[in-house]
């Protein structure tokens, strides 16, 4: 049951992360958050394979994985998130150039992390000191989400909003337990953790889009009626 659990959770945010991420640059022509949310589809492809082949360490689908892992923490998940949730607060359209240079900073920061991941904290103090950046990146980012809910509650749409700032609460407690508080009745391979990660992000990404869009909407029927009070309770 819990291996059935765990793949359902990666095959939810596979979907999430392709499909959301193809409308967000369809409908919107957002590419920050289009792509981003690919790679992390592409990541749980990655990690779907590697665990169906025998979740094997010495594999390179290892070393892939956890390449994705730190792309998404440092920058993905965190910077490109706020620049492309930023097209529906401050109407932040990036330059071609800006998107190229935020995700060959975010490959950067992959391939330069990824080595860090699965040191012992209490013995490995740079590993340690990554796993702290991890989790304050993720809080600032969630700084900014609250900011988003606000934005999101003001134009009156209130069940976005308090979706949103659900689902990044739990986004939070994961990026909290990832390495600093393992359950402690989950086995080896923390077969549970991983389960509840990937349905969050997957959810995270679903939750995100229908905000993306609820804001969205409510701006451009301001727009068209500047004299009307936009927001309903949605």
């Amino acid at each position: 049951m819990k291996v059935a659990l765990f793949l359902l959770a990666d095959l939810w945010m596979i979907f999430a992360g392709y499909f959301y991420g193809w409308t967000f640059i369809r409908r919107y022509g957002n590419y920050l958050l289009g792509l981003e949310t690919m790679v992390v589809a592409t990541s749980g492809s990655n990690f779907l394979v590697w665990s169906l082949l025998g979740a094997d360490p010495g594999s390179v689908l290892y070393d892939v994985a956890y390449f994705f892992d730190a792309f998404s923490r440092s920058v993905g998940i965190t910077v490109i998130l706020v620049m492309g949730l930023m097209g529906v607060t401050h109407r932040y359209r990036p330059s071609r150039g800006v998107d190229i240079a935020v995700f060959a900073a975010a490959v950067a920061a992959g391939l330069f992390l990824r080595p860090f991941h699965g040191a012992d904290l209490h013995t490995d103090r740079a590993a340690f000191r990554v796993a702290v950046f991890y989790v304050a990146v993720n809080l600032l980012t969630a700084v900014f989400l609250g900011y988003f809910v606000k934005r999101l509650w003001q134009a009156g749409a209130r069940r976005p909003a308090i979706w949103t700032a659900l689902a990044t609460a739990a986004g939070t407690t994961i990026a909290l337990l990832y390495d600093f508080f393992p359950l402690p009745f989950d086995d080896a391979d923390r077969t549970v953790f991983y389960t509840a990660a990937l349905a969050t992000w997957g959810t995270q990404i679903f939750v995100y889009f229908r905000a993306y869009r609820a804001l969205h909407d409510r701006t451009a029927a301001s727009d068209a009626n500047p004299a009307r009070t936009v927001g309903t309770p949605a």
